[in-house]
């Protein structure tokens, strides 16, 4: 096993078991969360095998991008990042609806989604501009200038149809500003306008009946009744009431209830014939429900795994850009994965974000194993960047220096 990650995986071998690790656990989990899709399907191993395809596929993606050095990554960030906001402009007029969002576009029968684009780009993109950053104030307000106006405009055309994926763009590229030491005045003043911001939206949504306000914002009103129906405390009794507005919650937390320490074992689940987007959105709870507390943990660790590696990677790296774009990348599919399971542990109001590499979904897997790529491919260039120590040669017998000793 380790001849083999030596010599075709490159890389960080933790890393690499990790993402397997993850694939896998994907691959067993969708094979019981997908039931509701098998019944439906006239081939019943359909949605399994459209599932492993695009497992398979991003592995080879993986595979293929970590062995691309980075510094031809940052380049084509540029184009992509053109391209994904060309795209999300055109899927706001265009765009393929699902639970009343328009968020994919189906070109050649291929449905995919601009925003994971969009996300993979700009993150790479605020990377390079940060790391151009030098001592001079002129170019921190410079490039701290054009990392915002970027960021504002790509969140601000997927806010539209997906609050939730631009909230989490937006703080992690915060958070890669403020790694990044940009000046605490900037980053204070760019919270502040956001928690204004935030507060002026949610008071024109109350103040502004639904009728009146433009097509384009009408998604604010979903996001506002999520939020007061999770937070309001004076509906204890109709919360044991399923409907339609609650029924993933309520299920959800019976998935997670029946699992207890052990869980049910894999492909026993019954909560997955009920719980809408069982192996999207919900699969943490499926996975509690079949593998108990102890599997739920197991998944929290390997996260975290990802997390603290990350973290030692960047104090690794020669130079600032690679270092910011591993915390980055890193961030994106951490806070993605922890706000899909305070999701389905009702922590938090319903937001629609998938388990990276574990949830149902061609476009998201794709990204998330190019995000690994990328990640695994500055841990090579690492690796062969370090110096190899020289082995101090074996001096052969006869060479050996006498050491005379004094004639007592």
């Amino acid at each position: 096993m380790e001849t083999l990650f030596r010599k075709y995986l490159k890389g960080d071998t933790t890393l690499w078991i990790v993402f397997i690790a993850l694939c896998i656990l994907s691959i067993i989990e969708m094979y019981s969360a997908s039931s509701t899709l098998a019944y439906k399907a006239s081939n019943h191993t359909a949605p399994l095998l459209r599932h492993v395809g695009f497992l398979t596929g991003g592995v080879l993606i993986a595979f293929a991008v970590h062995l691309v050095p980075y510094k031809y990554i940052r380049i084509i960030s540029y184009v992509g990042l053109i391209i994904s906001a060309a795209l999300l402009v055109f899927v706001l007029f265009k765009g393929h609806s699902e639970n009343d969002a328009a968020r994919w576009l189906v070109i050649g029968g291929v449905q995919f989604q601009p925003s994971e684009l969009a996300k993979l780009s700009v993150i790479i993109v605020a990377a390079d501009l940060i790391s151009r950053i030098r001592d001079n104030k002129k170019d921190e307000w410079i490039y701290f200038r054009n990392t915002v106006i970027m960021l504002l405009g790509v969140c601000g055309l997927i806010l539209l149809e997906n609050f939730s994926t631009a909230f989490i763009l937006f703080v992690v590229v915060f958070i890669m500003m403020f790694i990044g030491r940009i000046s605490m005045k900037y980053l204070g003043s760019m919270a502040g306008i956001l928690l204004v911001s935030l507060f002026i939206g949610y008071g024109a949504v109350k103040a502004i009946p639904e009728d009146s306000m433009p097509h384009m914002f009408k998604r604010a009103y979903t996001w506002v009744a999520r939020i007061e129906r999770h937070s309001d405390k004076n509906e204890k009794a109709s919360k044991y009431v399923i409907t339609d507005k609650n029924r993933q919650e309520i299920y959800g937390q019976i998935a997670i209830a029946r699992g207890g320490v052990f869980g049910v074992l894999p492909g026993n689940s019954v909560e997955r014939d009920y719980l809408p987007q069982a192996y999207s959105d919900f699969i943490y709870s499926i996975i509690v429900e079949e593998m108990g507390l102890i599997g739920g943990i197991l998944v929290i660790i390997l996260y975290l795994i990802l997390l603290f590696r990350a973290g030692q990677i960047a104090t690794k790296c020669s130079s600032v850009f690679p270092a910011i774009l591993v915390i980055g990348l890193c961030l994106m599919i951490v806070i993605q994965t922890y706000i899909n399971m305070s999701v389905a542990t009702s922590l938090i109001p319903v937001t629609g974000q998938p388990l990276p590499l574990i949830s149902r979904g061609g476009t998201s897997i794709l990204i998330t194993c190019i995000y690994f790529g990328i990640i695994l491919g500055i841990t090579r260039q690492i690796k062969e960047e370090l110096p190899v120590e020289e082995e101090a040669p074996e001096m052969p017998e006869d060479t050996m220096p006498v050491v005379e000793l004094e004639s007592l």
